[in-house]
């Protein structure tokens, strides 16, 4: 499976999404490409298509940004 075919089969039936649940939705679709053969590059190439298959894919791939706490662990 390669990203053009990630993105155009999310882009085929996204707009018939009802929007309360197209997040959950995207991300089962992630989880499933990747169950049937879709590797991380895959996935970052797919990335910039939409964002809320973006943010499916980041969550996957666990790239969301981390909140920065090293300033937690200095002391005065």
């Amino acid at each position: 499976m390669d990203s053009s075919l990630v993105v155009d089969m999310w882009n085929t039936f996204k707009d018939s999404i009802d929007k309360k649940t197209i997040e959950t939705v995207a991300e089962t679709y992630v989880d499933t490409c990747a169950d049937y053969g879709a590797d991380d590059q895959c996935f970052r190439d797919a990335l910039g298509s939409c964002d809320v298959l973006d943010n499916a894919i980041n969550y996957y791939l666990d790239l969301e940004e981390d909140v920065d706490d090293d300033e937690d662990d200095w002391e005065d």
